[in-house]
């Protein structure tokens, strides 16, 4: 039986549910969006769970992003794109969930995984971490983290990072507004675990209705911005630039662009 790419540990009130793929820096396939999925249900489900933790295995990443092996592949043109939802469906869960919902972040988090840390209510972070968005870099654009960045900081900041990929530590993250706390890396468990106790001493009815509400108000129409965004991530693999960049990234060399004249 192969190991779950997702592991679930009960801490104190929270669930942590935690990325499990270290050697590739916890990169995000479409078994970790259902194994995430179903985390997030279980906890949903379970009253004696007051807050959920997402974190990344090992002290490296948090998550360094989608896995461009696996976007890479041939297959089924329908089960991909509908695969490519899966990230979609996490944040829709994140933000449906009725309980508080703290990042964890403890080293890179890059891409989908800088979208991931930014859709939970909180982010608390190592003085280590770095975040990116380095789509461009390979032929592709983040569509699906478009919705959690904008909701995380001023919206020219987060079209800078698109556009440039450029890494930000934490500081610069905090002021940014996408980090809530910057901690020193040894103390990293420790703040998260005050913060779960912080946020588990409200009443959890009213924190159920009062999220859900917060979060309906604050993402009015964003199924519809999704579904635009999941069509245009589609359609963007099929670009020659998206093809040269991920075949660039897993050779590691630089990608050579097809400029038209």
């Amino acid at each position: 039986m192969s190991e779950s790419v997702v592991t679930l540990r009960r801490e104190g009130r929270a669930l942590r549910l935690t990325i499990n793929r270290p050697d590739q820096r916890n990169a995000l396939s479409n078994e970790v969006f259902t194994e995430l999925r179903a985390g997030l249900s279980e906890a949903k489900a379970d009253p004696s769970v007051r807050a959920v933790v997402l974190a990344g295995a090992g002290d490296k990443a948090f998550c360094a992003g989608g896995d461009l092996r696996q976007m890479g592949e041939d297959a089924d043109e329908l089960a991909a794109h509908r695969g490519r939802a899966g990230l979609a469906g996490v944040l829709r869960d994140l933000w449906e969930l009725g309980k508080p919902t703290v990042a964890r972040v403890q080293g890179y988090a890059l891409a989908g995984g800088f979208g991931l840390a930014a859709a939970c209510d909180f982010l608390v972070a190592s003085e280590r971490a770095v975040f990116g968005v380095p789509e461009a870099g390979v032929g592709l654009w983040p569509y699906m983290i478009t919705v959690p960045l904008l909701q995380s900081m001023p919206p020219k900041d987060a079209l800078r990072l698109m556009l440039t990929g450029r890494r930000i530590d934490a500081a610069e993250g905090r002021r940014l507004g996408v980090v809530s706390d910057v901690v020193p890396h040894d103390t990293l468990d420790k703040a998260v675990a005050e913060l779960v106790d912080e946020l588990a001493l409200a009443a959890p009815q009213a924190v159920a209705l009062g999220r859900t509400t917060f979060y309906s108000v604050l993402n009015n129409d964003v199924d519809a911005r999704l579904r635009m965004l999941e069509a245009s991530l589609t359609v963007n693999l099929g670009f020659g630039d998206a093809r040269e960049g991920m075949a660039a990234f897993v050779e590691k060399r630089r990608p050579a662009w097809q400029v038209e004249s």
